[in-house]
């Protein structure tokens, strides 16, 4: 065989080989498959909020949470971001999960920007540092000299970045077991230009309007990955008291 010949079939070989993406540059098709993700179910256990699945992927057995979803032992689906936790405790389940993926989407088709396939997809609970509560124009806290605010924390966060402190308000909102953890938002009638809710993760659960005191790590730039990213958070929190909401 003829030397341009050779080179005639090396290049017809790499071209089929190799797709371009989203900027044009070529990209080996092995490398295209490795970003498409994806497992096999081998056992299935419903909650009421959750599905926890025992996945098989790359030849490696683990656990995976979503959103709860019908699901079945041999079915495949497709991911796009997760989120590890270890030593994960599931309250409803009362069991320990040495490590557990938590899955923000999942689809029975590649997933838009892998594939074209468009079956419907199971997304996690949305929850986002910039939750949409308003502010409570009845919470009136009268605060001791020295006592804490939420405005002065987001007035000077670097001055709290992972510091324990204690902050005491009044209970907006709750959102119950989502990644294994309680996120409570407070408020105290305080306010640094459009700051004025304190969120705190924590595995204590008030009630909503309760007046409470939470100790807790005051952690900047969060990003506890699937879309939870939080520039100011009070994390592992601890409720030391509490005035309960009348009824």
């Amino acid at each position: 065989m003829k030397l341009y010949q050779i080179l005639l079939l090396v290049l017809i070989v790499f071209s089929t080989s190799c797709v371009k993406n989203k900027n044009g540059q070529p990209v080996a098709t092995s490398q295209v498959q490795s970003n498409i993700k994806s497992f096999e179910v081998q056992e299935v256990i419903q909650t009421s909020n959750y599905t926890y699945m025992k996945v098989s992927e790359n030849s490696a057995d683990r656990w995976v949470a979503v959103s709860r979803m019908d699901a079945a032992k041999g079915e495949k689906y497709y991911y796009d971001s997760e989120l590890q936790m270890t030593n994960f405790h599931s309250k409803e389940l009362d069991r320990d999960f040495e490590t557990i993926y938590f899955i923000n989407t999942v689809s029975a088709s590649p997933l838009a920007g892998h594939s074209t396939g468009t079956a419907p997809a199971a997304s996690m609970p949305s929850h986002s540092g910039k939750a949409a509560v308003k502010q409570s124009g009845e919470i009136t806290l009268e605060k001791e000299s020295g006592e804490l605010t939420i405005a002065q924390i987001f007035e000077n966060p670097d001055n709290y970045a992972n510091k324990e402190v204690e902050i005491r308000g009044v209970v907006v909102k709750v959102n119950k077991q989502v990644m294994g953890k309680n996120w409570i938002h407070i408020q105290d009638g305080s306010k640094f230009n459009d700051r004025f809710d304190l969120t705190i993760t924590s595995q204590d659960l008030p009630e909503i309007n309760d007046e409470v005191t939470f100790k807790g790590t005051i952690i900047l730039n969060k990003d506890f990955g699937a879309g939870y990213f939080y520039d100011v958070i009070m994390e592992d929190g601890v409720q030391i008291n509490s005035q309960t909401a009348s009824k």
